[in-house]
Formats: structure tokens, sequence, C-alpha cells
């Protein structure tokens, strides 16, 4: 039998016959509980309330009591010596279980690590400090386990994207099935302002839907007869029937909450430096310390200075500078990014950031605003504003995220369109619509419509102008009668104002590459992109092609960003070696694939970012280094026999506080 575990999703896959007992019997070390996929969502108990959180609440109490203790009875006092103790146990219960697991395989990693540097101080009478480190390290495991939590959560938020049961015809009866029940050929039935629960292609009915939940586009599409349908997006105006294409475990939306998992099971964090190092450094140093204390001694030394020399030996190889050198500096960090309204979840995307040389943007919401605006009117003759007033008027009917647009513009502009009386409204699906105002009919649609409509189509120049407003990725709605063209007004996702200024202070501080990634048509894309000063512009892409240039950037340049909003944007996110999702306006799910997340959905934050984890590499490097020195500095010190317990716990406890001072400076970092 072969289980695999992937805690990002928190899922197992087991090859073979085996019982639920059985397998949580088997991952009780790592304390596994199984539940079906399909099973009832279980509550989570609040982050705040977990068991595992609650003790490292009681600990931290134990250790400040007992620093107070020591104060006032002395610092040898049996008391303060066993509420140190209690804490010890308490924060590190579950990691000296660990600890001793290791050692007894001969393992040493970063668990092995503190447990000999916890018992170490503890058997030197260093309690207070061992406790310190007990709690650092309890903390630093809390916020790994909170993004874990995110993760799974990230996961579950996509999988509530499309309905879990359908309207299906099957003969002359319509069913509520549920979508594990629907097979391929199904009729499905979806009524306006419903979400499709699967993929198929329309054998009845137009309507338009809006497919920003997969494919990232601002503007609804028409579909129409053997049109592609998808699940998780949803019908805006007509009855529609789609004969199902694939199962539900086949679905578009499926095939994106899979590439989220790969992406994040592929992703384990790479084994931190102080970890590769730890497997040597510790048992050499506990060889070192036990050398010390024997050898000499058996050559004529005398034990109680030896052993001396030994425990303070044991004292200067206590890594906890070493320990400390990270968590404190990426904790700071996270603090300051915090205040200015960036939220990077956890120390690795921190480095990570730091190491960047390709940063990937997607373009609707995150480039641009992503709500159309009308930019121009173009005028044949008329007043602008009354015939702003009737496009208005007949658009009030429609439904289409464009007439938003208009309305908006004729309400900045001060026209009280509502007042005008519209007749025989009538929408021509997928063209446009027509009304009459004071018995005139007037339509209003797409181009198409009125080369189909005007006796002679549209003029020549007109035609160019249109094609000119097309190219600068603009939409184009005509305003006219059966007999003439009245107006044009084009709308379009505007730019954000920061969009361009961000790209050029990424460039100043050293990017080497900014890609624009969009589900948009090639024409539009070109124009925003040369806008913004992005290096290079990618159109037309699903979200597999997005994960799939991803993954080829990853390959030519090792660390790559994607910045993203959208559920479409997911797997890119999850695939970069760090993705940045957009706060305010990204959806729930790119927020949580994430690894940093801009909150006040402001790319302005993108270069503080990467400015902040810039420093933050440094100074990682700098404590590692630093910590490193001053231990050898004081070992070197055993060679004349100048060692002594004092000078062991100033070069360890100085240069902890020299590394945590060092750390803080990174509060400093500002926009």
């Amino acid at each position: 039998m072969d289980a695999q575990v992937n805690f990002g999703a928190a899922k197992i896959t087991v090859v073979g016959n085996t019982t639920v007992e059985a397998l949580e019997k088997a991952g009780a070390f790592d304390n596994l509980k199984l539940r079906d996929e399909k099973a009832q969502k279980v509550e989570r108990e609040p982050f705040w309330k977990q068991k595992e959180n609650i003790k490292v609440y009681i600990s931290a109490l134990l250790l400040i009591v007992s620093w107070l203790l020591g104060e006032q009875l002395g610092e040898g006092h049996i008391v303060p010596t066993i509420g140190y103790a209690a804490s010890i146990l308490i924060g590190g219960y579950s990691l000296f279980i660990k600890g001793f697991k290791n050692l007894s395989r001969f393992k040493f990693d970063m668990n092995t690590l503190m447990t000999i540097a916890i018992i170490g101080a503890a058997l030197i009478g260093e309690w207070g400090e061992g406790a310190t480190v007990v709690i650092l390290f309890a903390i630093s495991e809390a916020l790994e386990r909170y993004s874990m939590d995110k993760a799974r959560q990230s996961i579950e938020s996509l999988m509530d994207i499309a309905p879990k049961e359908a309207l299906i015809r099957r003969g002359n009866q319509e069913l509520m099935i549920s979508v594990d029940d629907i097979q391929v050929g199904d009729i499905m039935i979806v009524k306006p302002g419903q979400k499709l629960a699967m993929d198929g292609i329309v054998v009845k009915g137009t309507s338009t839907l809006n497919q920003a939940a997969i494919t990232g586009e601002s503007v609804p599409v028409t579909k129409t007869i053997d049109d592609e349908v998808f699940a998780g997006t949803l019908n805006e105006e007509g009855l529609l029937e789609v004969k199902v294409t694939k199962l539900v475990e086949d679905t578009t939306l499926s095939k994106i909450i899979h590439l989220v998992e790969e992406a994040q099971a592929e992703r384990a964090p790479s084994q931190a430096f102080v970890d590769k190092f730890a497997k040597y450094y510790t048992p050499a140093i506990v060889v070192l310390a036990f050398l010390i204390a024997i050898v000499p001694p058996l050559f004529g030394g005398d034990w109680s200075e030896w052993i001396y020399q030994g425990l303070s030996v044991l004292v200067v190889g206590c890594p906890c500078a070493l320990v400390v050198s990270t968590p404190v500096s990426v904790v700071t960090a996270i603090g300051n990014a915090a205040r200015n309204g960036v939220l990077i979840k956890g120390g690795i995307h921190l480095e990570e950031a730091g190491a960047l040389k390709v940063i990937a943007f997607d373009k609707t919401g995150t480039l641009t605003k992503g709500v159309p605006a009308v930019t121009e009117i173009v005028t044949f003759g008329g007043n602008e504003n009354e015939l702003l007033t009737i496009t208005a008027a007949l658009e009030k009917g429609s439904q289409h995220p464009l007439a938003s647009a208009i309305m908006k513009k004729a309400e900045a502009n001060g026209l009280n369109y509502n007042e005008v009386s519209v007749e025989d409204f009538q929408s021509i699906t997928g063209k446009g619509i027509k009304a009459k105002v004071k018995d005139e009919m007037y339509y209003v649609g797409s181009p198409s419509m009125f080369e189909e409509i005007l006796p002679n189509g549209i003029d020549k120049t007109i035609s160019e102008q249109i094609s000119t407003l097309q190219t600068q990725g603009k939409t184009v709605m005509i305003l006219g009668t059966v007999n003439a063209l009245l107006c044009l007004i084009a709308v379009a996702d505007q730019v954000r104002k920061t969009s361009k200024e961000v790209i050029q202070k990424l460039h100043q501080l050293g990017i080497e590459k900014t890609v624009m990634l969009t589900g948009d048509n090639q024409r539009t894309a070109e124009a925003i992109g040369k806008e913004v000063g992005v290096s290079d512009i990618k159109a037309d892409l699903l979200p597999e092609d997005k994960l799939n240039y991803i993954k080829q950037l990853r390959e030519k340049y090792h660390s790559v960003a994607m910045v993203g909003d959208g559920v479409n944007d997911a797997p890119a996110l999850a695939a970069s070696t760090v993705g940045v999702a957009m706060g305010g306006a990204g959806t729930d799910t790119a927020l949580e694939t994430a690894d940093i997340a801009l909150m006040s959905d402001d790319l302005s934050k993108l270069p503080f970012t990467m400015k902040l984890s810039r420093k933050a590499l440094r100074t990682i490097k700098q404590n590692i280094t630093f910590s490193l020195v001053v231990k050898a500095i004081a070992l070197l010190l055993v060679v004349p026999g100048w060692l002594t317990l004092w000078i062991a716990i100033f070069a360890d406890m100085g240069a902890t506080l020299l590394v945590t001072l060092n750390s803080l400076r990174l509060l400093k970092v500002k926009e």
C-alpha cells in the first residue's frame, strides 16, 4: 500500500486497501485526522483558540512571571527555576518528542537542534534562556500552521464557486440533480442570474456570460448555439440550455483546483540553510564539548576545569543566535509590511521576494481598474449631451456592463436620462438594443449590427475611426437610426494611475523583466502593455496557459513573481516562486493562494515590498555570518584554556542580542 500526503491541500491519496482507522493510527505522530472529501465541511476552531496556540500563551505567561520572580528572589532561586522549567515543558513538549525521535535515528534537523540547545541551556543553569528559545520557536511554528490553514481554505473556497446541483432535463422531466450524478450528454437548464454547474455546449438560447471567474475577462461574453461554456460562470440575461460535455471532476474549474493543489504540493519550502547546517553543526558541537570534557583529564588535566570548559563550549555552541537570526528578521519585516498594508504570509515568501528577477502581472483588475469606463464620444452633427442622454436612457433597460459605463458617464455629466420616455424596448441578442424615443426608433450596439441595418453599411471614414479606437484597446458602441449614425462611444478598462510608475520603479530596483499576462485579445493587450511600459506582453491566455508560461519563466530565471487578482490567476499564483494578490478587489481565492497580498488594492506597495524583502534577505545573511564568526572566535579560546562560562554566555547572549537589534532595523524601511 502506498499513501501520499499533500499538506497544502489537506489531501491524502491512498493506493491499495485500508481503513480510515488504520490511516489515522499510522499518522498519529503528525496528528492526522481524516474525513471524506465530499462530506460536510468541519467547522475549524478559530486560529487563536487552537490547542497548540493555547500552549504557547501559557508558556509565555510562565516565562514572564518567572523572570519577574527571578528579579526579586535572585536568578538561581528554586521558584523561578521551576517556573522556567514548566514554561520549557509546556511550550516545547511536542518539539522534544520530535527532537528525541530524530536523535534516536541520528537525524539532525531544526527540532533536534532546538532540543539539544534547550536541554544544554538548562543543564548549565540558563533556564530563562532555554525558555525564551522555546517561545520563539513555538511562535514561528504557529505562524507556519496559520499559513497552511489559509492554503487549505483557499482550495475549499474555490470548490464553492460552482453550484453543487443543477436543473437537468431527462426525457420530459426536469429534475434538480447533484453534480456528481450528472452524465455527459445531459441537458442542463440555466436561468438568468444563475451560475453554471458544469462545462458544456449551448444547444438552445443566447445570453451574455460573465466569465471573470475562469478567464479573467473584464467584459461579459455573448454565448449562443454551439458555443462552449464553463462551470462557475454567471449567466446574466437569457435562458440557456446546455449539453453537458464533461463530468464534474473534469470541468475547467476542477482543473484549476487541481492545478492549485499540485502547485502547492510541488512547492515544499526549500530546506532552510540553518536546517542543513545544523545537520553537521549540532553533532559536531556535542562531540567537541564531550571530547573537551573527557580527553584532557585522561592525560592528567583537572577534571573540574575541563568539564567546565566542555560545558562552556556547549553554551557557546548553543545555536540561539543562529536560530533567532532568521525568525526575528522575518517577524520584524512582516510586521513593518503589515503596518504599510502588505500581508506577507511567512518567512520563506519574504526571503524569496528578496531574490526575484522577473515579475508577471495579470492585466484586468491588476494593471487596470477592471471596470469599463467611457473614454471618448464622437458625434456626427448632433449635440453630444442630447445623444448621450438618449443612449443612457436606452441602456437603462440593458444588463450589459458596458451599459453601466454609459449611464455613469451620463450621471457624471449631470444628465437626467431617467426622465426620457422609452417605448418598445427590445434586446437584439449578441448585437445591441433598440427602442423608441419621441416616436423615433434608435439603435445602440456594435459596429457589425450597423453594417447590417444601414442601407449602404458604415461610411469608410467612420470605419477607419472605429478601427483606430479599437487598436487603442477600446470597445466601440454606436448610437444611430436605420438611416444614419449619430455618435460613437468608446469604452475601455482604464489603466490604474500607479501602474506605469510602479513598472518603472521595479526596473530601477533591478527587476530584469516585467511581463503582462491576459485572457484579453492581442490588440487590447498591446495597447495597455505599451502604456504601462512592461517589457513583455502575452495575450489570449487561459489559466492553464498562464500556469505553463510561469513554469517556463521559472526554468529560465528561477525566481518569478506573479501578481494577480482573480480565480483564473490562482494556479499561476501558486506555481510562481512568489504569488502576489491584489487585496481589495482580489477574489478570496487569489488572496488565499498568494504568498503576499497588497491589502489596499494598490500596486504602489509592490516596490516597497521588494525593497523590504531585499533588505530582510541581506539582514538574515549578516546575522547568520555574524553569529557563526562570534562562535568560531569563542571556540578558539578553548585552545589556550581561556574560555570561561562568562565569556561563553556573553558570546552567546551578546550575539543573540546584536542579531536581534540588527533585525529590528527592518522597522525603519519606508516606502
